[in-house]
């Protein structure tokens, strides 16, 4: 395989610890190439965006590869061995490291590799050609499938056919769409998307957490919108969880996150459910974690009547009630609600909005002075009348502006236990 260009190398092309990896497993005597970064790096190099993770691929089989870092005292981790993958391990830093692997049995889920010194064959088993993309340190490109190309034009594309792709691994529906999502401005390729629509009941077949994991990185992408209607045209939505429906709402979202926040994926697929059921049901198809169960839920029930409308003093209760995480999100899904109304964007107070999503940095609420050890200090026995004295002298404080402190809520309490 011979480089087809050469790019100004990037800072992690010559990064020290790449550059060990490279004395270590490109050594002389070896085949050239023997190692090349490969996959999303070099994509995003290409693309001029960050990278953050920096894998490789290689000729030798992972017996080799720890053998050599042995040899070379570099610290490594063997968790994805058997799929030919070593990390090694610079402190903190970690670099993947996959032999080249051929398929030899798939079932839609996973696939049964063997391992190979043929760099085509190993492009020819990845998913999309802008990921069968690799490089050396000297920024030279190698690309066997025409990925630079597809790069240049935005387009996500299928090595081969897209149905073989596709059951190959059912996952890479969604990763075709997660990644025109992050592509930028080019026209979906249609001979995916219409894969993609053939084959989206195989989805079904999938975990929630591989299911969750995808789409959750398309929806943090900077617009998410436009690729989650052609998923749901396609019928592809509905395989995630029958209640994510609303791309309109995401859409605005989206927009007034670029105002007041930064892009939160939990918080966009709360936008496009409809109520808490909807919430529940996705959160157990996606094999959500208990936090993130909770937080959909309450987005999904969240008081539908914070809007600048409300006057100070029942903004602070309501805030009270809801808590600063929970406010946030509130405000800014109802505020999409309030674009989504009111048609342009200009035009639907955002300076208010901008307010009312402040209101716990502008106006903090303080923390209730008393706790059930204060009544149990005055004399009242353990039992429910605590928790009852301690809710109805929280509602007086409530109701007096949160302004009484601690030896004044101290005093109420004397009053109503004496």
């Amino acid at each position: 395989m011979e480089p087809v260009r050469q790019v100004t190398a990037a800072c992690w092309m010559s990064d020290p610890n790449a550059a060990a990896l490279f004395e270590t497993l490109a050594a002389s005597g070896d085949p050239e190439p023997a190692l090349l970064f490969v996959g999303g790096c070099v994509r995003n190099h290409l693309l001029d965006r960050p990278v953050s993770d920096v894998d490789l691929a290689t000729v030798h089989t992972p017996e080799a590869v720890v053998t050599r870092l042995e040899a070379a005292g570099i610290a490594f981790l063997t968790v994805g061995i058997e799929h030919g993958t070593v990390t090694a391990r610079f402190g903190s830093r970690l670099f993947e490291i996959t032999t080249l692997r051929v398929d030899v049995e798939t079932d839609g889920r996973h696939a049964t590799v063997a391992f190979t010194d043929d760099w085509a064959a190993d492009a020819a088993r990845r998913d999309f050609t802008v990921n069968a993309l690799y490089a050396d340190t000297d920024g030279n490109i190698y690309d066997p499938l025409g990925g630079i190309d597809d790069v240049t034009a935005g387009r996500v594309r299928f090595i081969g056919n897209p149905h073989d792709r596709i059951e190959e691994d059912a996952l890479r529906i969604l990763r075709f769409f997660r990644f025109h999502a992050q592509m930028g401005e080019g026209a979906i390729d249609p001979d995916g998307l219409a894969a993609c629509r053939a084959n989206a009941a195989m989805l079904d077949g999938l975990s929630g957490e591989r299911m969750r994991d995808e789409f959750l990185k398309l929806l943090a992408t900077a617009r998410p919108a436009a690729t989650f209607t052609e998923m749901a045209d396609a019928g592809v939505a509905a395989h995630l969880a029958p209640g994510i429906a609303n791309a309109n709402r995401l859409a605005t979202l989206v927009t007034v996150e670029g105002v007041a926040d930064g892009a939160d994926a939990l918080r966009r697929l709360a936008s496009t459910l409809e109520g808490v059921e909807d919430a529940a049901i996705t959160a157990e198809r996606l094999r959500m974690s208990r936090s993130e169960t909770t937080r959909l839920a309450a987005m999904a029930g969240r008081d539908t009547e914070i809007a600048p409308d409300l006057g100070m003093a029942d903004r602070r209760r309501r805030l009270y009630r809801t808590g600063d995480t929970l406010w946030r999100d509130t405000v800014l899904l109802n505020w999409a609600d309030d674009v989504a109304a009111g048609g342009e964007f200009g035009r639907c107070r955002t300076a208010e909005w901008q307010a009312l999503f402040g209101l716990p940095e502008t106006d903090p609420i303080p923390a209730f002075p008393l706790r059930g050890a204060d009544v149990l200090d005055a004399g009242v026995p353990e039992g429910p009348e605590i928790s009852r004295l301690l809710s109805d002298i929280e509602e007086w404080w409530i109701d007096g502006g949160f302004a009484a402190d601690r030896a004044a809520c101290l005093a109420e309490l004397g009053r109503r236990v004496g």
